[in-house]
């Protein structure tokens, strides 16, 4: 029985269990491990697993896994990959990383980090919302002032959109957001995890360009998600696509241990 050291991080309330696989150790391969490292009984917990792999051109490749197995684009989980391999010493303050979705650039100043994302070439609107990838897929509903986003049923509304035909056959996150007081705040379904989650960086940066577009707002934007707070930055374009786009968190280690495979 082989033994793996692993680091729980958490990014704006998104969790994950990272390991160090710059030798190749982890069996990247066996999804009923890597559900059982998600669940949050019987395993570690977490909303997916992140190995930090060697790369020859850039500093690093991280590598997500939700916890069915399949392989996406996360931007807290970005962001908590650029902390860890500053804290084993693979990175200084500045790095460039390759993920999913492609390369990225990173700066790291104590436990906040901030990731350039994919530019945004457009913004899908439709009666119910707004589609968009910002290096996954997600779709973004604006709720009413009398439908109060506390009590919204975001997981059932949240797999509707999923599933939806307009979307498949890979499917979509759905997020849903309502500005209070001043506020943005969003709740969000995520694909993969197949439930309602704390918070999602790409999904937090999908509202805040769905809502740049709509209303015209301008950078940078605060978005508010049960598990923190993002600022997003970013840069319009004629086209109405959007670049430069920066997204500025917290990335915490909170523990590390062994498990065995």
């Amino acid at each position: 029985m082989d033994s793996l050291h692993f680091y729980k991080y958490h990014g704006a309330g998104n969790d994950f269990v990272m390991f160090d696989n710059r030798e190749s150790i982890f069996p990247s391969e066996n999804t009923d491990f890597i559900a059982w490292l998600c669940d949050r009984r019987f395993g570690v917990g977490g909303d997916g697993i992140i190995l930090l792999n060697q790369h020859s051109t850039y500093d690093f490749e991280m590598v997500y896994h939700n916890a069915d197995g399949s392989v996406a684009m996360c931007g807290n989980g970005a962001r908590c990959a650029v902390h860890l391999a500053n804290y084993l010493g693979v990175i200084g303050a500045e790095t460039s990383f390759l993920a999913h979705d492609g390369a990225h650039t990173a700066t790291i100043e104590a436990e906040q980090v901030t990731v350039n994302l994919s530019d945004v070439s457009e913004v899908d609107d439709y009666e119910d919302g707004f589609f968009l990838n910002t290096g996954t897929r997600h779709f973004v509903r604006v709720l009413p002032e009398n439908q109060l986003l506390s009590g919204y049923d975001v997981i059932t509304e949240g797999r509707k959109l999923r599933y939806d035909d307009r979307f498949m056959p890979e499917g979509t996150n759905a997020s849903f957001v309502q500005t209070i007081n001043g506020q943005v705040q969003m709740r969000i379904y995520e694909r993969g995890v197949e439930n309602e989650t704390l918070s999602s960086g790409t999904g937090i940066t999908a509202v805040a360009l769905a809502l740049a577009h709509a209303n015209n707002l301008v950078s940078p934007i605060r978005v508010q998600a049960k598990g923190g707070q993002l600022t997003i930055a970013f840069k319009r374009e004629e086209n109405q696509g959007f670049s430069h786009v920066f997204m500025t968190g917290p990335a915490v280690m909170v523990f590390e241990g062994t498990v065995f495979v």
